[in-house]
């Protein structure tokens, strides 16, 4: 019996053995897909005390538990490899294209992604093939491994199935316990796990993509401010600030954030003529300094609409997708109040981003979206630009009461590929590949298809005896890929989210105009973040709001960008990495508080700053 005894403890201790050994291999190959290198993945390794074998560990914990479920050794090591290695290789494709991890809300639109594969494939043809014979062929190996291993493979007894359960699942409950980065943990700093939310690149590499991964996980979860208080928020929100002002001939407002939109001109040694975007650079107020790159249209699209911040949310985080779950104080609920016609355009679908629940939410009236906007004529592969300006002047010639409307265009959405107009109106030079020029062919013609959308709501408006204003901006740099290589532009595919101001500002800045058909164009705006776009639109409308141009006047006078890496004073001085610091500006803290208050808070600070959403504030009937 003791003999026995012995040689099931052996049995079970090789196949511990056996199990490390066989994750240590499998972290390997995650890293070395995620990094693309293989020296970087030795360096995470060859360190002792990294997060590397902390992460062996987790692995070996996971598919012991799992193999005592299926009741067969091994078994487990089919079903967490190929999920693993799925999501390692999701992890390297999202880097390349755009320069930032695999968070777990990016899953959150997934729908998104799967809804643009057509146009995708469409640049990448041979690609598409392949990665989708590949795919079919790993399920098919997959199916095949998993019925050869499940007739072999040696089935658990009980004693063994409870001996797994007991070393893995208090372990991983352990390691589950100790995953909330908002509190320090004695064990997490032990096992030189460091999360580094305000830095996930760094994050990633030094913690590994699995723990950094997991450490994302709360990530939904925000946390109140330091201070935050019922009297902390009327503080700053006291009586004595501005009131709601309306002129006597309202407004109409119309803001375009057009997919995109950038000066390509901008790229070094490129000779474009004619100019792609002349009307633009013409009346031209400053930019918008995005604090995205490439994609993720909504973030920027949430400050604009709503005036607040991506900076005081967490890295990573898509407020469309995780945070909008009651209604949002934004401009189109203000000019609501005030007898406004408020309408959203986007010639998509109206669940891409979850905009319907968003701008329903946000206060628009309708949402004039893909299932209720009338056929629009295609230029490329997309709904044209032109099109849907026409559309929105069509409805705005019938609007009985002053307009808001919010568009945004879809024609010049990346990928960028060869041949994509038929008849370019533009030539491209420069010493790159002809890949290169026929990909910044492609993006120019659609950008000038840009700037020609706004010459025409411009001449339009022009014409009009109502006050009309007029905004335009690009959310993001268009996702070029080589192109920034090639030319210089920039030292990777995508933009540094970390960086001296000049070279943040040439990665993130996107032309931004800002007209009235009664003074012309805005001027000497500089560089902003998106949340400063409302200040700028409704004091050109001469409209006074006590958030809008009330507290975010008073921050602007200070402060031209808030970004979630760099804080820029209106006079150009730089302030990397604010969010670490051991204090940060009263102004800027105020904003945070305000910000957490209205979204996540009781909202002390509806009353006196966003009285037409008043009765969401605590105490309202």
């Amino acid at each position: 019996m003791l003999r026995g005894h012995k040689a099931g403890a052996i049995r079970f201790a090789g196949t511990l053995l056996l199990t490390l050994v066989i994750s240590a291999l499998l972290v390997f190959c995650v890293e070395l897909i995620v990094r693309g290198s293989f020296s970087q993945t030795l360096d995470f390794f060859r360190q002792p005390f990294r997060p590397s074998w902390t992460t062996v560990g987790l692995f070996a914990l996971l598919l012991i538990l799992l193999d005592a479920l299926l009741g067969r050794a091994h078994h487990a090591l089919l079903l967490v490899a190929p999920l693993a290695l799925l999501l390692a290789f999701l992890a390297h494709q999202k880097s390349f294209y755009l320069g930032d991890p695999l968070y777990p809300t990016d899953f959150l639109y997934a729908r998104q992604i799967m809804e643009l594969m057509p146009l995708l494939a469409r640049d990448r043809p041979l690609m598409a093939v392949g990665l989708a014979a590949g795919g079919l062929a790993a399920f098919l190996l997959l199916v095949a491994c998993w019925k050869y291993w499940h007739r072999r493979a040696p089935v658990l007894s009980f004693h063994g199935r409870a001996a797994r359960l007991g070393v893995a699942l208090p372990a991983l409950v352990f390691f589950g316990s100790i995953m909330d980065y908002a509190t320090f943990s004695w064990a997490r700093d032990r096992l030189q796990i460091i999360p580094m939310m305000w830095d996930q690149k760094e994050n990633y590499n030094s913690n590994g993509f699995a723990i950094a991964f997991a450490l994302n996980l709360p990530m939904a979860k925000v946390s109140a401010p330091a201070g935050y208080s019922a009297q902390a928020v009327e503080a700053i929100a006291s009586p004595a600030a501005a009131a709601t002002v309306l002129p006597n001939e309202p407004a109409d407002i119309i803001i375009v954030m057009n997919e995109s939109f950038w000066d390509p001109t901008r790229l070094p040694g490129i000779v474009i003529s004619p100019d792609p975007i002349a009307t633009t650079r013409a009346l031209q107020s400053g930019h918008v300094f995005s604090p995205e790159f490439g994609g993720m249209t909504a973030n920027v699209e949430f400050e604009a609409l709503t005036g607040f911040s991506n900076a005081f949310l967490p890295y990573g985080s898509i407020p469309y997708q995780q945070y909008v779950r009651r209604p949002i104080p934004s401009l189109a609920s203000f000019l609501r109040s005030e007898g406004y016609d408020t309408r959203a355009f986007h010639p998509f679908a109206g669940w891409f981003w979850n905009r319907t629940p968003v701008y329903q939410a946000f206060g628009f009236e309708h949402f004039m979206s893909q299932e209720n906007l009338p056929t629009l004529e295609s230029r490329g592969p997309l709904a044209s630009d032109a099109a849907l300006i026409e559309e929105m002047i069509r409805q705005a010639d019938a609007a009985e009461k002053p307009f808001f409307f919010f568009s945004v265009t879809l024609q010049n959405h990346g990928p960028y590929a060869a041949g994509r107009y038929s008849d370019p109106s533009h030539t491209v030079s420069g010493d790159v590949s002809k890949k290169s020029l026929d990909s910044i062919l492609s993006f120019s013609e659609g950008a000038a298809d840009g700037d020609r959308a706004l010459a025409r709501l411009l001449e339009w408006a022009g014409k009009r005896d109502r006050h009309t204003i007029i905004a335009m901006f690009g959310d993001h740099l268009p996702p070029l890929g080589p192109v920034y290589v090639e030319t210089g532009f920039m030292q990777g595919n995508v933009a540094k989210r970390l960086a001296p101001l000049e070279e943040m500002s040439v990665q993130h800045e996107t032309p931004l105009v800002v007209w009235s058909n009664r003074t012309g164009p805005a001027k000497d705006l500089g560089s902003i973040s998106p949340a400063f776009l409302p200040l700028h639109v409704l004091e050109t409308a001469g409209i006074g709001h006590p958030f809008y141009t009330g507290f975010l006047g008073e921050i602007r006078k200070q402060f031209g960008v808030i970004d979630r890496n760099m804080l820029v004073s209106v006079d150009g001085d730089a302030t990397p990495e604010w969010l670490r610091a051991k204090s940060i500006a009263p102004e800027i803290r105020d904003f945070q508080l305000l910000q957490y208050d209205i979204i996540f808070g009781s909202r002390y600070a509806a009353k006196n700053l966003f009285p037409e959403v008043a009765s969401e504030a605590p105490g309202s009937t």
